[in-house]
């Protein structure tokens, strides 16, 4: 495979299928994750981690826009088409679909992924999120 290839099979196997067993067939044993929250360590292990977590506060689909490669790298500009239905950052599910953007970008050695760098626009999930549970209204 090459690089786009890899991060197509990437995100759908791993991110959208939670198939979370096969991180190993695309992450290098020295993988840094450089996108996770506090708290997590940023080796596969940590990434695998917090797949599950959001796995088990979204059903969710990313859609690759773009997709750029050169070298070793490989930049995308994504949106994730999201459904609330588990505890996220406070908040009980409330089963709304909303649909946030952002970019990922992927460092490769070794033909696999050694780094990951992330950008998503949490803020739109949780104003969407914030916005069905809240009946205040400002005038």
């Amino acid at each position: 495979m090459n690089k786009k290839e890899t991060i197509l099979a990437y995100i759908e196997n791993v991110w959208n299928q939670g198939k979370t067993e096969e991180l190993v067939g695309f992450i290098d044993h020295n993988f840094i994750d450089h996108s996770l929250p506090l708290g997590l360590p940023a080796t596969i292990e940590g990434t695998k981690r917090w797949i599950e977590a959001t796995g088990n506060s979204f059903q969710h689909k990313t859609i690759i826009e773009d997709m750029v490669a050169e070298g070793n790298k490989v930049f995308i500009r994504i949106s994730m088409n999201l459904k609330h239905i588990g505890k996220w950052r406070g908040y009980d599910a409330t089963g709304i679909d909303l649909v946030t953007t952002g970019y990922r970008l992927f460092e490769f050695a070794n033909e696999k992924i050694c780094a990951q760098w992330a950008a998503i626009d949490g803020n739109a999930i949780e104003q969407a999120i914030a916005g069905s549970v809240h009946t205040c209204k400002v005038d």
